[in-house]
């Protein structure tokens, strides 16, 4: 079995982890025809747009995407070239597993949580305007019960497919009733559809709170799209931050995986960023193409090569400052050995 996946390499050290990443998945056996597509802030002169359509074009045609860290301007500029795939694409789930590693400092042992967000609504589809220019301006969030209705079914098949036991919904139905009301109802209603998997809800706020005090209390998190974009870093945090978490975004036909860290430019090139996150983005593609045997081989190696602390780079060390850390290709040798 072959398989032809887009590969949007990212801009900053989006070359340097996709290169790493595109290495180890190599490495496994799997057979990949990789389509590489330029898109981000480095395209912007020859195309005029950060996210050309032939891009998105080979998306659709391969039904299976894997970026790298896509530069987004704070404050002005093009708005996200990830939203904007996302939304282009319909991929409405965007999953993220947050999971100890053991060698990756952190303050929790055997964390083990999935956040499921809505990825096409809310405050994120920028419906938004000046009111009075340089003095107010007006967003407009839009929740749906279509939307929420097949985000909360994702999270309930990955539940049942993954052995989970729990789902929660979170929300703030407490003070927007009807949006995040009309959330919370649909997420019951789907809930009863399943009395196989436990259901609870829990208030945005006091779920930050209970995952920083008892993380172990949760397993599956599905919230609309500003929620889940805050608290899926919160949990990447409880196990190590940024740098170790994957991430997918998928929709009814199509997925597109990625890190869910930055483009960090400063780096760029300089052969010294952590590729785990790409790395392990690329094991869940796997996974999704039904090579689970290579996905479970990819994050056993990580896990090795980590755990051994020998060869990872800068971050993963006690100390950053420590002289035997190493670059971003020479941490993917390393995990391709143990391949």
């Amino acid at each position: 079995m072959s398989y032809t996946v887009t590969l949007i390499p990212g801009d900053g050290i989006g070359a340097d982890v996709s290169t790493a990443m595109r290495r180890v998945i190599d490495a496994t056996g799997v057979k990949i025809d990789w389509d590489v597509q330029q898109a981000g802030a480095d395209v912007m002169d020859k195309y005029g747009t950060p996210l050309p359509e032939h891009v998105l074009d080979s998306i659709r045609r391969n039904k299976v995407g894997i970026k790298g860290p896509l530069t987004t301007p704070i404050g002005s500029g093009f708005r996200s070239v990830n939203v904007a795939i996302r939304q282009a694409l319909n991929l409405y789930a965007n999953l993220r597993p947050a999971k100890t590693i053991p060698g990756v400092q952190s303050r929790y042992e055997d964390i083990d949580l999935v956040i499921v967000r809505e990825n096409t609504e809310g405050l994120y589809a920028g419906i938004e305007h000046d009111v009075i220019v340089g003095e107010a301006a007006e967003a407009i969030r839009v929740i749906t019960r279509q939307a929420t209705e097949r985000v909360v079914r994702f999270a309930f098949e990955y539940a049942r497919k993954n052995g989970r036991k729990l789902v929660t919904a979170v929300h703030k139905a407490n003070i927007m009733k009807l949006t995040d009301g009309l959330f919370l109802r649909t997420a019951q209603q789907v809930a009863e559809q399943y009395p196989d998997i436990a259901f609870n809800d829990r208030i945005a706020d006091n779920a930050c709170m209970q995952l920083v005090q008892r993380p172990h209390e949760y397993d599956v998190l599905v919230l609309p799209n500003l929620f889940g974009d805050i608290i899926s870093d919160l949990c990447s945090g409880l196990v190590g931050g940024l740098g170790v978490t994957p991430g997918a975004n998928i929709g009814d036909e199509l997925a597109v995986f990625e890190p869910v860290h930055g483009s960090a430019p400063k780096y760029k090139g300089q052969n010294k960023v952590n590729p785990t996150a790409t790395i392990r983005s690329g094991a869940l593609m796997l996974q999704f193409l039904g090579e689970t045997e290579a996905y479970e081989r990819v994050e056993r190696a990580v896990a090795k090569v980590i755990a051994e602390g020998k060869s990872v780079t800068y971050d993963l060390k006690a100390r950053r400052d420590d002289p035997t850390a190493v670059g971003t290709s020479e941490m993917a040798d390393a995990i391709i050995a143990e391949l």
